[in-house]
Order: C-alpha cells, then sequence, then structure tokens
C-alpha cells in the first residue's frame, strides 16, 4: 500500500527485502526519530518542544491524513495514529509511518468499513471500539488524542498517575467544560511560553475531533485548515494575548456551537471561526 502512496507527510519507502522468512522495509532515514521521543520521554538534559514546533508537528500529520482521507484513491484509513508513528525529520516535519494497520476505506454507497478491531489502546474511536465500524472519523478521533498529547505533554495513557487521570480523553473532558481551567492543561514543560489565545483555539479543535459521535468531528480537511491558523508565526503583537482579551468566539463551547447538530458534512474549523 505504501508503495503506491506518496505525499511529504508520509515516510518514503524506498525499499524491501524478502529473503526466506525475514521481512524487512526500508524506510527514509528520519533523523530525530519519533514524536513520542520529544513529547513523552523527553530526557531532563532535552529541551521541551516549543508551542510553535508542536502546532507545526500537528499540522504537518494533519495534512498526512488528509492526503489518505481525500487525495487517495480508494481512501486510506491509516487506523493507527498516535505519537510513536509520527517521525521527525532533522527540521521537525512530521511523517507518517507503520502502515501495517492501514485500511482502504468505504467505497460508493458505503459508509464504513467492518474490520477486527486492532490499533493502540487509548487512541481508538468509541464507535469502531464498540461496533468494529471503520471510517476516517475513527482517525479523527485518534488524531485530537494525539493533539491533545502535543497540547498538554501528557500520554493517553499513563498508569502511573491518579486513577481518575491515566485516561488523557477522560482527564481532558471536564476541563473542556471549564474556560478558567484551560491554561492549566497545558504542558507544564513550555513554563507558560505558549499564546493564550492559540491555546484556546488548540483546545477547541482537540475537542471538537473528540466528540462521542462520528458524525459531528470535523473532517480532516477542515483540521487542517484550523491548524495553518495556529501554526503561523505570530508578530510580537499577536504572540500573547491575556485571558483578558480572549473573546467569547475563543470558548469551547462557542467553536463546538458550530459542529453540533451538522451531521450532514461535520463542521467547517475554520480559523476566522475560531
Amino acid at each position: 500500500m505504501l508503495s503506491l502512496l506518496h505525499h511529504q507527510n508520509l515516510v518514503n519507502l524506498i525499499g524491501y527485502c524478502a529473503d526466506g522468512e525475514q521481512r524487512i522495509l526500508v524506510y527514509e532515514y528520519m533523523a530525530l526519530g519519533s514524536l513520542e521521543d520529544h513529547l513523552l520521554d523527553v530526557p531532563p538534559n532535552r529541551q521541551p518542544l516549543d508551542w510553535g514546533t508542536r502546532m507545526k508537528i500537528a499540522q504537518g500529520a494533519a495534512r498526512g491524513l488528509e492526503y489518505l482521507h481525500d487525495k487517495a484513491s480508494p481512501p486510506v484509513i491509516y487506523r493507527d495514529f498516535k505519537a510513536s508513528n509520527i517521525l521527525l525529520d532533522e527540521d521537525y516535519n512530521p511523517k507518517l509511518s507503520d502502515f501495517g494497520l492501514a485500511k482502504l476505506g468505504p467505497t460508493g454507497d458505503k459508509s464504513h468499513v467492518s474490520t477486527r478491531v486492532m490499533g493502540t489502546y487509548g487512541y481508538c474511536a468509541p464507535e469502531y471500539a464498540m461496533t468494529g465500524q471503520l471510517t476516517t472519523m475513527s482517525d479523527v478521533y485518534s488524531f485530537g488524542v494525539v493533539f491533545l498529547e502535543i497540547i498538554t505533554g501528557r500520554r493517553a495513557i499513563d498508569t502511573s498517575k491518579p486513577t481518575d487521570e491515566q485516561n488523557l480523553v477522560t482527564w481532558a473532558q471536564p476541563l473542556f467544560k471549564d474556560k478558567n481551567k484551560f491554561t492549566l492543561m497545558a504542558d507544564p514543560r513550555l513554563e507558560g511560553n505558549f499564546p493564550v489565545k492559540g491555546l484556546y483555539q488548540a483546545l477547541a479543535v482537540a475537542a471538537m475531533c473528540l466528540q462521542e459521535e462520528a458524525a459531528t468531528r470535523p473532517l480532516i480537511t477542515d483540521v487542517v485548515t484550523a491548524l495553518e491558523y495556529l501554526s503561523v508565526p505570530k508578530n510580537d503583537n499577536d504572540e500573547e494575548t491575556p485571558k483578558s482579551q480572549c473573546t467569547d468566539r475563543s470558548s469551547l463551547e462557542d467553536v463546538r456551537s458550530n459542529c453540533d447538530g451538522t451531521t450532514e458534512k461535520h463542521s467547517n474549523v475554520e480559523a476566522n471561526e475560531l
């Protein structure tokens, strides 16, 4: 499958070896390893990813999914979107790797693909985990989990934390409803070095991707549009927006209202709406 897919945000398959029982895939060299190495397994002597780099990685990874969902024919459902499968080159440009679980999407008048539930615990969309019915919206949910990891610096599943904080999405859901707690969700390793308004908008995108109902999640194309805005470097005047200046348009409730109830084509998460 990967030999037929070519995009700047997908890892490039150079070749393979099939010798007896040995099977080896040869990919392009990704100098900085995986996103997980820089986000979730950060040694004390390494600088954490800054906010701009995090948004750049999120945008590139979303573009990779957009290619699979909208440009590939038939569409491809990635099915294993997680931080360890996002590889980084020397400039922190992300590329999706490991297509072992990728599945061709529905064609014709079919709305989903039925398959055995596979993937990584903590990243699977609830409807896929319960029914085995796979759609591109399953990938959007997984993207939401990883994006929340990027924002918070927390793992999707972390058994070292207190019981009520072990599942990232479960921990985040009540916080999404309290605007005063949004800044508490930012990765402490950022030490407050992030645009507050940008944080609000990033959390809005993550919350919409993590909607329980698949039909109310945004299309990945709309997510890319929103992230293009978030990943653009701001000038000094725009870099930090005090909480008092964050209008209600930035709140999750208002952004989510653009999404709820639009089951036909999901919502347009346009930058100006955020």
